[in-house]
């Protein structure tokens, strides 16, 4: 369970915790991230909520979607360098 900051918005919250499991390995590249329906389960959000984490991942190059089936890790040379 994640403990929210007061002074962020969830979705921004959620997205650095993915960020941080994508950093220490625990979703490799090309692994699939979990579906909009897990987030909501696993971090208590709201679907929208959890819809624009996915979103803000694939648009920052952190993560694509491959239609009908899911959003998946950008590999690392795809990412913008941080």
């Amino acid at each position: 369970m994640i403990e929210w900051r007061p002074n962020a918005p969830k979705w921004v919250q959620v997205a650095e915790v993915l960020k941080a499991r994508i950093a220490d390995g625990t979703y490799p590249a090309d692994t699939q991230l979990p579906s909009q329906h897990e987030l909501v389960r696993e971090f208590e959000i709201a679907p929208n909520t959890a819809q624009k984490v996915l979103t803000r991942l694939r648009g920052e190059g952190v993560a694509y979607s491959v239609r009908g089936v899911g959003t998946f890790v950008a590999p690392q040379q795809a990412r913008p360098a941080e």
